[in-house]
Order: C-alpha cells, then structure tokens, then sequence
C-alpha cells in the first residue's frame, strides 16, 4: 500500500493535497502533527481536520507526532507525552493504526532514551496504535540504523517499532544487508525518497527525489520488504522546493509512476 506523505505537498493546502492524493491513484496520506497545527493558526479545530480527512475517502497510514521526546525530561517530557497521547487519539479516530515519530537532533542518554520509549509504547498501546521511530541521518546522535535499533531494543515494547525511512538509510550509509538484517518484526513502517547522487550538504535534508532519481536501489530494497512479508504502508515523503513550486497533482502522480516502477511485479 503506498501513501502521500503531505510534507511533499507542503505548500499545497491540505484539502487539495487530499484531493490530488485520491485523485492521483494513492492508496493513502500521511499526516503529519504541523498540518492540525496550521488548521489551528486559522481558527480550526482538531475536529474538523479529522472530520475534513474522513471525507476525503482516503485511508491515512501514519500521524505524526511533535519530536524531541526521547531525550527529555521534567516539565518538557510531560507536555511532550500529552502532545504525543493527542496524536495517538487522532489517529485512532481516523482509523490509523500507526503514529510516528522522528529522532531527536540533538545528544542525550541512550538508556533514558530507551525509557521514555517505554513510556511512549504505553500510551501508543492504550489509543490501539503502534509507534513507529525514525533515525535522521543528519541528527547528531540517533543517525543511524545501529543506535535507533539499538534503544527500540533495550526499550522492547510490543507496541513501538522501528521505522525505515530509505533516504536516512541511505544517507547514513546502510547496507541492504545491514537492512536485511532487520526481522520483520521490527519494522513499524516505512518511508521513501530517493537520494541524490550529488551535491549533498551536511544538514540538509529538503532535496528528496522520486525513486529512480538519484542513488538509492529502489528495486533492491522493495523486494527485501516484499520478501520479508512486509505490508503495512509505504509512504513517499519527499519535501523538496523544487517540487513544492511545480503543480501539485504532477508532483503527485509523478511520484507514484515512479514508485510502481520499482515495486516487485506482484505488488
């Protein structure tokens, strides 16, 4: 199943990216917490994004959830957590089975990390949803495959898994092998963008392709899931201002040609 992360639209409004979504042929949307955050800067309710998504038709894969979580503490850990419980509640009032979160940038205690995990794997499983966590390949700390495995594992909650994400996987220099060694298991969801084959800066992440633009083998990586027996959702998550300033819908249903281009045959 193959979802439309809205950070790749980010410069549509969210009732056309749902619109264009359904309207290009994908099989989802991915929120993300910042779209319930512009609907409030406009004086909209949580409710009526919920109630806006559910009539748009489309089955939403992933809510996001505000980062910074795993390595805080204090007052800020527990506006955090209920900032992290909200998403949960949205997501199962949309149907959504899995909420995900990004590493945090910074440095912080790997056996904390693994702790408010734990915690957060307890409140994912009270609202019937699955945390999924991401490395960002350009976070000083939680980089890569190893160390975000790494603290999923020491936390071993039933309801949190790993979240791959094929452009931090590929800038963080992760080999199919080191992903085939990833069981099944442990993987909560996955993300894709392509990477591209030059011109990379330290720290910047908004120059995401569609597969088959830049270095990532695309093929390769699909067949391992499909072979694995991995059938949750995919979700393209491909911010980039290049695209953010051509028409939406070809952005969309460029991006999903591309896709099936890669899949095995039987997907």
């Amino acid at each position: 199943m193959l979802a439309l992360h809205t950070w790749t639209l980010d410069s549509t409004p969210l009732p056309d990216v749902l619109r264009i979504t359904r309207a290009a042929g994908w099989d989802g949307v991915e929120l993300r917490r910042v779209d319930f955050a512009r609907a409030a800067e406009k004086g909209q309710a949580a409710e009526e994004v919920l109630k806006l998504v559910k009539a748009s038709g489309l089955r939403v894969a992933c809510v996001g959830v505000e980062m910074g979580w795993i390595f805080a503490d204090d007052s800020e850990r527990r506006r955090l957590l209920q900032a992290f419980a909200e998403s949960c509640r949205w997501a199962a009032e949309l149907g959504c089975s899995t909420v995900m979160s990004a590493s945090d940038r910074g440095r912080g205690d790997l056996a904390r990390a693994a702790v408010n995990v734990r915690e957060a794997g307890d409140i994912a499983a009270a609202h019937r949803v699955k945390l999924a966590i991401e490395f960002n390949s350009q976070a000083e700390q939680l980089n890569n495959l190893d160390v975000m495995r790494g603290v999923v594992t020491e936390a071993a909650h039933p309801s949190c898994g790993l979240l791959l994400d094929t452009y931090h996987l590929g800038r963080s220099g992760a080999t199919l092998s080191a992903i085939d060694d990833v069981a099944l298991a442990e993987i909560a969801y996955v993300q894709y963008s392509d990477v591209p084959r030059t011109g990379l800066e330290p720290g910047k992440a908004l120059d995401r392709l569609p597969p088959g633009r830049g270095s990532v083998p695309f093929k390769e990586i699909f067949e391992l899931l499909d072979r694995k027996g991995y059938r949750g959702f995919m979700s393209y998550e491909a911010p980039n201002p290049a695209a953010w300033a051509r028409p939406a819908d070809e952005v969309a249903r460029e991006a999903l040609e591309a896709t099936r281009a890669c899949l095995p045959a039987a997907r």
